[in-house]
């Protein structure tokens, strides 16, 4: 496993269960493989479209879910007592997402956190391109291949004519939804967070926490607008991200003095 941590210096006291993580990752698959399947066997010719917006929305947040999950999993804390299934759920969260690949988006994630905003960073722009759209593509190109896309399209059709699962059911609950999440993981994971300010960066991990309440934080993109402290603590669960927050606020002191301790 790749070390992500770059451990500050004084101490944050948090509890956490080690099976924690693996039973929400358990958690959040399941959810996902079973929604998927009831919305592939469900009749929508009656529904109109604006019926069909707030499922489709749903099943977004359930892909976004697994990525964040795959993306834990590249952190070690999915289950930390062992790597192998650790990175077999990372592996299998990713595959599920999108047939992506999970040992080169592991070492771009890598390059990401050691040299956050800067040219050789794999998730940011390259100078030019930094409004969302282009921000978006350019960032997309690093991680899509036409072999994932063929190898879709391919598996699009063998569901369709070997499952007799109607094209429109593949298209608003399996296609749209994947690629919505990805505009959703790049806004609120990347682009925001990740946006250089007027004033320019201030701190080495050029990160900014975009602060909401818990529950839109959470349907936004599972806390990653607490996206300082993820930086600042790589080896916390998504979960864990608006407890550290608050905890910083509350000791009133820089990011930079605090160590997380898990127990």
């Amino acid at each position: 496993m790749i070390s992500l941590e770059q451990p500050p210096s004084r101490p944050i006291k948090l509890t956490r269960e080690s099976n924690t993580g693996v039973f929400i990752a358990i958690a959040v698959i399941g959810l996902w493989a079973i929604s998927l399947i009831i919305l592939l066997s469900l009749d929508i010719t009656q529904f109109n479209f604006l019926m069909l917006l707030p499922i489709i929305f749903w099943q977004t947040f359930l892909y976004t879910g697994l990525f964040i999950t795959a993306h834990d999993a590249m952190h070690g804390v999915v289950f930390p007592k062992n790597t192998k299934i650790n990175h077999f759920i990372g592996t299998l969260c990713l595959s599920l997402y999108g047939l992506l690949p999970y040992q080169k988006l592991l070492k771009k994630h890598w390059l990401h956190h050691h040299n956050p905003a800067s040219e050789i960073d794999p998730d940011f722009h390259n100078g030019k391109q930094k409004n969302f759209f282009a921000w978006y593509f350019h960032f997309m190109k690093g991680y899509w291949s036409w072999t994932q896309i063929i190898a879709l399209t391919s598996i699009y059709n063998i569901v369709h004519y070997v499952f007799d699962i109607p094209k429109d059911n593949l298209t608003y609950f399996w296609v749209i939804p994947s690629l919505l999440s990805s505009l959703q993981l790049f806004y609120f994971g990347t682009f925001l967070p990740h946006s250089e300010p007027e004033s320019g960066y201030s701190d080495p991990h050029r990160a900014q926490t975009i602060s909401r309440p818990i529950w839109w934080s959470f349907i936004t993109c599972y806390h990653f607008g607490y996206h300082e402290e993820h930086h600042e603590y790589p080896h916390i669960s998504w979960w864990q991200l608006p407890e550290i927050y608050k905890k910083k606020l509350g000791l009133g002191v820089r990011s930079e003095e605090l160590k997380v301790i898990n127990i």
